[in-house]
């Protein structure tokens, strides 16, 4: 798979929406690109309102959590909000374990997170 089926960034309206295409996110370069795409995102477009959508995702890597929670931490200090849509229940169950589900806002669909952001 190349870089630019990895991720995806588009907009919607004032909505950023990143979405990952890969069924197992896992491995340092894909991590790393990931890591790159959405840090270059928040440092150019400055973003008040980010969705990640994990529909095509059924595993991903403890480096992806935190890499999850960094980004969490950079949108909120700017003043943003960062939400979490499509993801497995096998995935959310890791988010309960870990408790970052006490920090995530999840939605079951990329139209009802982009939804619940236009609307705040």
């Amino acid at each position: 798979m190349s870089d630019q089926q990895i991720v995806d960034v588009d907009n919607v309206g004032d909505v950023y929406v990143v979405s990952l295409n890969q069924a197992s996110i896992g491995g340092v370069e894909g991590i790393e690109h990931i890591r790159q795409t959405l840090y270059d995102l928040v440092a150019r477009q400055q973003p008040r309102k980010l969705v990640i959508d994990f529909s095509a995702v059924c595993f991903f890597s403890s480096q992806m959590l935190g890499l999850l929670v960094d980004l969490w931490r950079r949108m909120k200090n700017a003043g943003g909000s960062l939400l979490i849509s499509g993801i497995n229940p096998q995935l959310t169950r890791v988010f309960r374990i870990t408790h970052l589900d006490k920090i995530f806002d999840f939605y079951e669909d990329t139209e009802a997170a982009v939804a619940a952001l236009r609307s705040s």
